[in-house]
């Protein structure tokens, strides 16, 4: 009776892709349907993140620093310095961003390191919610907004370090020269430029998320499969334990590099709004 009410693997790794989102999406960029799970978690790990800085900010001492100081004050140096490598200029607001945009990303992409049945669960038996995608960074949608957020920066401040009339300038007349005849081309590069900037920002972050949210589900497959087999067989099992050790391992690298290349290319973009070509 269990193995006929089981799901088949397509239709497990299907449902656990299914975003709980307010309609069904139409077309490839569809503005009109919102998912609902990528913006509840994004929310909450937004908030445990301000809330994780905010109490390391007030519990900070001169005398010997607690593990919990001593942690949040060993990111806090690591970004300080390679912003001040990086972006030649003023710092206050962009040294804060960066580590709050660091440890975000942290915690957003820890979320794939929980049991991949243990929310989706949750939200079924607790809440009714028949389709749950809790991890923000497997979103393409999730990572391009943050992306577009990098590139609003890196506009916002290449027009007030140079000024409008600097900034345009510099679009019109960088790289080629200042030529009339080469400013389409110019323009349209630097177009190219920032475009190619916020995509390969954000596609980066999904794309290695998304594949190891996908390897999760096929670990997570492997005992599924065993517990519904009526041999008995417990080499599925031993496979289940073996790869999600191994790969839960190997994850934690994971998501701790994707957090720093997303944070240092955020720091790489706006340094280079502050200087010209």
């Amino acid at each position: 009776m269990a193995t006929s009410e089981a799901p088949t693997a397509t239709e497990y790794i299907v449902h656990h892709l299914t975003h709980n989102a307010t309609g069904k999406q139409r077309f490839i960029v569809d503005f009109s349907v919102v998912n609902i799970d990528t913006i509840v978690f994004s929310v909450a790990c937004l908030a445990l993140t301000l809330f994780l800085l905010h109490r390391a900010a007030r519990s900070a001492s001169p005398g010997v620093p607690g593990r919990f100081q001593a942690f949040v004050e060993m990111i806090v140096e690591l970004v300080e310095e390679q912003s001040k490598s990086i972006v030649h200029g003023d710092r206050t607001f962009i040294a804060p961003l960066a580590i709050t945009v660091f440890v975000w990303i942290v915690i957003m992409n820890a979320i794939d390191l929980i049991p991949v049945d243990l929310f989706p669960w949750i939200a079924l038996h607790v809440f009714g919610i028949h389709y749950l995608r809790p991890l923000p960074t497997a979103d393409l949608n999730g990572t391009a907004g943050m992306a577009i957020s990098v590139l609003l920066l890196m506009l916002y401040y290449g027009i007030k370090i140079k000024g409008f009339g600097g900034w345009a300038h510099e679009m019109f007349t960088a790289p080629f020269g200042a030529h009339p005849l080469l400013w389409p081309f110019n323009f349209l590069l630097n177009l190219i430029e920032y475009f190619a900037k916020t995509v390969s920002l954000g596609m980066r972050l999904f794309g290695n998320m998304y594949a190891g949210e996908l390897l999760f589900f096929l670990i997570a497959l492997l005992g599924g499969t065993w517990a519904f087999r009526a041999d008995g067989s417990l080499l599925l099992a031993l496979g289940h334990v073996i790869a999600g050790t191994g790969w839960l391992l190997f994850h934690i690298l994971i998501v701790l590099l994707q957090a720093f290349i997303f944070f240092m290319l955020t720091l790489v973009y706006i340094g280079q709004a502050h200087e010209g070509h």
